[in-house]
């Protein structure tokens, strides 16, 4: 009896002692992460699923809302190849001066282990944003893209049958619809978008630009800002303020997202350029324009193609992680089509995989994400350079001046073009 005790007791702490060294040889990730509290609160529970499937524990670092200062706290541990965090989520302007510092896992060989299958997401976005130099250091989670939102009941009302395909036709019918209806609304304009000295003003410009035909750079890299086609756009740019006057004076000195799209909901705008995230607020209760809303693409250039501006925020393994295995079983849940569903019926946020617009679920919930699939297609990302926040600062300022009537269009970007090219020679290709 004694001798049965004795292997019990033994046996009991054997098996203790093997559960203390498999939990302690267990992996254990922390993902950085950023964004509202119903974001944090999201995070949460994909982490519990993801430790539920795997075995291997997430804990959250928690970033602050705004997006600056989320860069600038992922700096710091990056920069001092500390183990945390493993996993972390990259605005898509990052990801070049990321992978450049060198604190990007390449996760191709991680791809080709584990035949995971890139088709799904949309077609270029994986090119234009999550390779650095030919090696993939990112996947997407959700993405964004600028595109137009137009109301339905004043083109049904001036005799359009649709929305405008180009710029020159929604010239023509914001035109026709603004001096129409002055007579009720003094307050009312034909277009409104995002012209102020700030990262939205470069996203605008790359869309007309690139819808004329331009481009910020060619296909070797090298910058051509100030091409005939990209001042040609700046040119419409500053002609619908002050040649046209279907967009108000303060679209050069105050008009962000939150102005454009405050503006717009509130009955005072036909046309609106805006990111996706206004659509769910436009639908609300209390919004003027509920019910009465349609977005498309972005309208083209006479001989030119429809081109939103490519955001959203993609995940990366973090080069120093001590767990970096571990963490690219976390990315490949994050970017998972069960996992993007879960982010767009719980958060509103668009898939980056293409396979997630087929779900009926969320096409019953969400009808537009049907143009939006089409929005995204067609997008078009930011130059991916290591030095894009100097060179954005550039465009910024020399558009910005251009609205405003300080600097004509094509001064305006030969001086980019040359601040620009000086920024190259100090920070290289």
């Amino acid at each position: 009896m004694k001798r049965s005790l004795r292997v019990l007791i033994y046996l009991v702490l054997a098996a203790g002692v093997l559960a203390a060294s498999c939990g302690k040889d267990k992996p254990h990730l922390t993902l950085m992460i950023g964004g509202a509290p119903a974001e944090l609160d999201y995070w949460e529970k994909v982490t519990r699923e993801f430790a539920e499937k795997s075995g291997i524990q997430v804990s959250l670092m928690r970033q602050p809302t705004d997006t600056d200062q989320r860069r600038q706290s992922l700096i710091v541990p990056l920069k001092a190849r500390e183990d945390d965090p493993d996993v972390f989520l990259m605005d898509i302007v990052w990801i070049g001066q990321f992978a450049a510092s060198g604190w990007l896992e390449d996760l191709d060989p991680y791809v080709s282990r584990d035949s995971f299958d890139l088709s799904p997401f949309f077609p270029g976005m994986i090119e234009l944003a999550d390779r650095f130099q030919g090696r993939l250091v990112a996947l997407p989670v959700y993405v964004d893209a600028g595109l137009l939102y137009y109301r339905t009941d004043l083109l049904e009302k001036y005799g359009y049958a649709g929305p405008p395909e180009t710029w020159r036709d929604l010239v023509d019918m914001a035109t026709q619809v603004k001096e129409g209806e002055r007579a009720a609304n003094p307050d009312f304009w034909g277009f409104v978008w995002q012209g102020a000295q700030y990262e939205g003003v470069v996203c605008n410009f790359l869309e007309f630009a690139l819808s004329n035909g331009g481009s910020l750079v060619d296909r070797a890299g090298n910058l051509t800002l100030d091409r005939p086609e990209n001042i040609g756009a700046l040119r419409l740019m500053r002609d619908l303020i002050v040649t046209y006057e279907i967009s108000p004076p303060n679209t050069y000195t105050e008009m962000k997202e939150e102005e454009v799209r405050g503006f717009f909901e509130a009955g005072n705008a036909v046309f609106e350029r805006n990111w996706p995230y206004a659509w769910g607020l436009h639908q609300a209760e209390g919004s003027r324009v509920r019910g009465k809303v349609g977005i498309t693409l972005l309208p083209r250039g006479e001989n030119g193609t429809h081109v939103g501006a490519l955001g959203g925020w993609h995940v990366a393994v973090s080069k120093s992680s001590d767990n970096r295995a571990a963490g690219w079983d976390l990315v490949k849940f994050m970017v998972s089509r069960e996992v993007q569903l879960g982010f767009a019926l719980n958060l509103g946020w668009n898939p980056a995989r293409q396979d997630a617009y087929d779900s009926p679920e969320l096409l019953r919930r969400a009808p537009h994400l049907v143009v939006l699939k089409d929005v995204f297609t067609t997008a078009a990302a930011r130059p991916n350079l290591p030095y894009y926040s100097m060179l954005s600062r550039v465009l910024q300022a020399k558009v910005n001046a251009a609205l405003s009537g300080i600097t004509p269009p094509e001064a305006a970007l030969g001086q980019a073009q040359s601040e620009a090219l000086a920024v190259v020679q100090t920070y290289g290709q």
